[in-house]
């Protein structure tokens, strides 16, 4: 496939007005994009070019309808300088399964995998060496067939993009138990990397802000009982030696962070629940000091610890532990994803 790539390169890069030892996250841009169009019933036109805007009719029905998907992945590179992926097949997956859901075609693995691979050859001298730094990719379909009818496109186009990147967060977040508004819903689009899901999420984070807040724990749809998610993350909560996060569901996506935590935190020795947690049990564990850690887990920010929490009026904080799990799992999920450590999983894709 890399073959049939047609490669538009830039002439002069952008690379050295680049400060690669203070990027922030998602907010300065490669030098090339892949693109890939889908039209006639087939991907096609396979090209890497120069990172810039993209022209649409107003028609196009992304404007309207909303079908848009898309994935969050990461590049590395070792001491040695080897480019490093972490479990991009699983990317792929995922990004498929949100297609089928969103009746968008599926995307060939060699389409994704070929162009990753290519678009990562090309501006290799965008992957930060920094520790703690990372090249942030993001690939992601579109409608963009035209018309004014409420049915699924036609056209589409899958783009990924890239971008060097520091850390997600800056330190511990604090959070707020949700109590009204819901992320997802059974039967609905939850589990799928659709855009309008974030979307969604942006008000209800918003009103929290003004509190103090700078995220919400989700909770379910029907009564606000059980916790799911943390802002855009999977969530982990440790009452005295035990982690438990939410199991997966319509509601609730199947991070790739999230089950590789669940496979590292099991090889280490630590008990692992994956059961549903209640908002009850958060609360009576904050208050007799069973309540250990609570910590978010997703791509950008691999693992967030949270600081604590409100419900109902009342703020809830939680311990500072010397030695706690999102730490210990935070270096040993980096160290593997880095190649300082032996990979036992084949998580790690050398390029």
């Amino acid at each position: 496939m890399n073959s049939n790539i047609k490669v538009n390169p830039i002439q002069n890069s952008r690379i050295d007005s680049v400060d690669f030892n203070n990027l922030p996250f998602g907010k300065v841009f490669s030098d090339h994009m892949f693109v890939c169009d889908y039209k006639d019933g087939k991907w096609q036109n396979p090209t890497i070019e120069a990172y810039g805007p993209i022209e649409l009719n107003p028609s196009a029905k992304i404007f309207h309808y909303g079908q848009s998907i898309f994935e969050g992945m990461k590049a590395y590179k070792d001491a040695k300088g080897t480019t490093l992926l972490f479990r991009p097949l699983d990317n792929c997956k995922r990004l498929n399964k949100s297609a089928e859901r969103m009746a968008i075609p599926q995307l060939p693995e060699g389409i994704f995998m070929d162009g990753l691979k290519k678009l990562l050859e090309i501006d290799n001298a965008w992957i930060p060496t920094k520790e703690g730094s990372s090249l942030y990719i993001r690939p992601f379909i579109f409608a963009t067939g035209n018309g004014f009818h409420a049915s699924p496109s036609n056209e589409y186009k899958f783009i990924i993009a890239t971008a060097p990147s520091g850390a997600y967060f800056a330190g511990k977040v604090k959070v707020l138990i949700e109590e009204k508004y819901a992320r997802a819903a059974n039967g609905g689009v939850g589990f799928a990397k659709a855009g309008g899901n974030y979307a969604a999420q942006f008000y209800p984070t918003q009103l929290a802000i003004e509190r103090g807040y700078n995220q919400v724990i989700w909770t379910d749809d029907t009564n606000h009982e059980y916790i799911e998610e943390a802002g855009a993350m999977n969530i982990f909560v440790r009452i005295n030696d035990t982690l438990i996060t939410s199991p997966i569901s319509d509601r609730i996506l199947d991070g790739i962070t999230r089950k590789s935590i669940l496979q590292i935190a099991k090889d280490s020795g630590l008990q692992v629940e994956e059961r549903k947690i209640t908002v009850t049990e958060i609360i009576e564990a904050a208050k007799n000091g069973n309540l250990k850690e609570l910590f978010g887990a997703g791509t950008a920010a691999v693992i967030s610890p949270i600081s604590g929490f409100g419900f109902k009026g009342v703020d809830y904080d939680l311990p500072e532990l010397e030695n706690s799990y999102a730490s210990q799992l935070k270096k040993k999920i980096t160290d593997l994803q880095t190649n300082k450590t032996e990979d036992p999983y084949g998580w790690r894709v050398h390029l």
